[in-house]
Order: structure tokens, then sequence, then C-alpha cells
């Protein structure tokens, strides 16, 4: 049983800075993806970045490029979402997820398993 737990969330002024982890278990593809999405009330799920688990091939929002960083632990199992310079607009639930792909996508639609999601609140 795959399962993804994300953790890190909290609430922080603008400018600051979070770090989300999510531990996966359970997976036994070996090649896959793993995603960070993000929702806001009110809206849809939006994709934020992915890392390929084992060529470590990485992609990102325009909206949190140059401010936030993914990466992973292969040997703990955890990707980790660094966030710099947080803006209210990234306030969101965040959401880790596994794509049994290599390929690193942007929608939602390829992801198989998903986490709870943790929330991020940025205040102005």
């Amino acid at each position: 049983q795959v399962q993804l737990v994300e953790s890190g969330g909290g609430l922080v002024q603008a400018g600051a800075s979070l770090d989300l982890s999510c531990v996966v278990s359970g997976l036994s593809y070996i090649w896959y993806t793993m995603g960070w999405f993000r929702q806001a009330r009110g809206k849809e799920r939006e994709f934020v970045a992915a890392i390929n688990w084992n060529s470590g091939t990485l992609d990102y929002a325009d909206s949190v490029k140059g401010r936030f960083t993914i990466s992973r632990d292969n040997a703990k199992n955890t990707v980790y979402l660094q966030m710099n310079s947080l803006k209210p607009e990234d306030t969101a639930v965040y959401y880790c997820a596994v794509q049994q792909s290599p390929y690193v996508a942007r929608t939602k639609e390829n992801y198989d398993y998903w986490g709870h999601g943790t929330q991020v609140t940025v205040s102005s």
C-alpha cells in the first residue's frame, strides 16, 4: 500500500521561508516521479514542482521558479520542498504525489497516489 505523508506546513509572514517534507512508503515501481501541488481555497489544484526520483530531472511552475526548490533523499524515501520569499498568494494546501512513470508531468491527472496535504498560510 502506497502512503505519502506531508509535514512542515504552518503560518509565516511574507518573505519568510518554510520547508515541506513528504515521506513515501510502499512503492514497488522503480521509475517514478514525485510532485508537489497546491490548492488554494476556491481554486483548482495546481502544479508546483516535480522531480524524477532516479535521474533527478526537475520542473517548476513559473510562479515559484527561483523561490522554491524540490529535492529528494533516496535513502530516506523523502521528497522536500524548500520555499523561500513566500508571498500571500502561496497560501494553499500543499500536496505531494507520485507518478509511476519517469516522465516529469505537470498535470495532476498523471499522478497515481496523493498525500493528505499540509496547510501553508502566508500573511501579508
